[in-house]
């Protein structure tokens, strides 16, 4: 993993990561001076199975299988001493024993011995580990609240750099965050993100932008009724030269805008991620995107569209693999993150006491040479054991146009998730 996590839009890009169907995020919250308590302990117990065919070899064959099982415990005081609140959260993973018989490879490490790289290409060790995702304190006074240390960030708030929830357990940050509600109707948020972990391997975490870190300003407003607009800036001080190249700064913008009518939505979003790099032709990463949809009744359905130029950095998570736009699928991350038109139509069911999901995408590579990209994704999700366990299963058809993919690869996922 590399150490300048915040432009790994310039790293190599990865193959073997995928998310499910996720809902849709809240907004972020208003801050509340929190009243006395005491802690409050819980956690969840995960256990996560892949596999996913190749040329050489089939679905359920161990050398493209991977396995893992979590637990991870969580506790949070919200009042330790004059206003001063705690959490901490502290995640396991193993692999029950399956490798290598069974399994040649953990979907997700907390050793941190192991690296994202080593676990993408089936080259890291599958032995156990444990990492304290979370560790942080957090403070409130009047409209504002402060949260400093290890935690979490969602994506509504933070979309370049948030916690992604597919995996066994979501990753996280290291950072400074304020939330601040004076502003009518308006939420302003202030973040220096310093470090991260990666959403394959939690035992490690580096710095990002090496100790310069990334500083972010959110601005969301719910002045107009069923309108939510949300705004986002980063700033990368000195990234490229933390890169190894002969320039400076970077600097990311991303706008998004929601509209809930009765039982229809509309979504708009758009941004660019703007830095000067050693090519003397490099160009700005200018995306947008649109999306509509409705529900009826026991069915809903959606369709979306996004475009990514041709700039040379891409749209990348920091700690992850997955992109903001609406077209994101389980596995389409590495075809819509540039140079590309994407079209993806989704339709749910509500059916035997779960959630069907039916996405199909296709996406035309606008590179020169580019092979277009067709994903098929069908989900079930569940919940059982009086709510307390959530249950998952996937099914992903992809199709790569070109010399280099001549065949269609299947994957297969599923995991339970009890929490207590």
């Amino acid at each position: 993993m590399k150490k300048t996590l915040l432009l790994s839009v310039v790293a190599s890009t990865m193959i073997m990561a995928g998310g499910d169907i996720a809902p849709v995020e809240p907004v972020v919250e208003t801050p509340v001076v929190a009243e006395a308590s005491g802690w409050d302990f819980g956690g969840q117990g995960v256990v996560y199975y892949q596999t996913r065919d190749t040329h050489h070899d089939d679905l359920f064959e161990k050398e493209v299988s991977g396995a893992a099982a979590g637990l991870q415990v969580h506790g949070v005081n919200k009042d330790i001493f004059a206003g001063i609140g705690a959490g901490f959260e502290v995640s396991g993973i193993s692999d029950l024993y399956l490798a290598p018989e069974v399994v040649s490879y953990l979907v997700q490490s907390a050793n941190n011995g192991v690296n994202a790289e080593d676990l993408l290409n089936n080259r890291g060790s599958v032995d156990s580990g444990a990492e304290i995702t979370q560790a942080y304190l957090t403070y409130a006074f009047g409209n504002t609240s402060i949260k400093l240390g290890r935690q979490q960030l969602p994506k509504a708030l933070s979309p370049f750099a948030f916690s992604e929830s597919w995996n066994v357990f979501k990753n996280t940050y290291d950072a400074a965050l304020v939330v601040n509600t004076d502003l009518p109707d308006t939420t302003v948020v202030l973040a220096n993100v310093k470090g991260a972990n990666h959403v394959l391997a939690l035992g490690n975490f580096d710095e990002v932008n090496a100790n310069d870190g990334a500083y972010m300003l959110t601005l969301q407003n719910k002045s107009v009724e069923n309108l939510t607009l949300t705004g986002t800036a980063y700033f990368l001080p000195n990234l490229f030269a933390n890169l190894g190249y002969n320039k400076d700064d970077a600097t990311i913008l991303w706008g998004d805008a929601k509209y809930n009518m009765d039982t229809f939505n509309v979504a708009l979003q758009g941004g660019t991620v703007m830095g000067d790099m050693v090519a003397a032709n490099a160009n700005d990463t200018v995306a947008f995107g649109a999306k509509v949809g409705g529900n009826f009744g026991m069915f809903d359905a959606s369709l979306a569209y996004s475009n990514v130029n041709d700039g040379n950095l891409g749209i990348h998570n920091v700690g992850g693999v997955k992109t903001p736009l609406y077209t994101q699928m389980i596995l389409n991350q590495d075809a819509i993150r540039t140079d590309n038109d994407t079209f993806v139509a989704r339709v749910g069911a509500e059916a035997l006491g779960g959630k069907f999901g039916l996405a199909v995408d296709y996406t035309k590579n606008n590179a020169t040479g580019g092979e277009d990209y067709t994903e098929v994704d069908l989900t079930y999700k569940t919940k059982v054991f009086n709510d307390s366990t959530s249950v998952f299963a996937g099914y992903v058809y992809t199709q790569q146009d070109g010399v280099n993919h001549d065949d269609a690869q299947n994957m297969i996922r599923v995991w339970g998730r009890y929490n207590f």
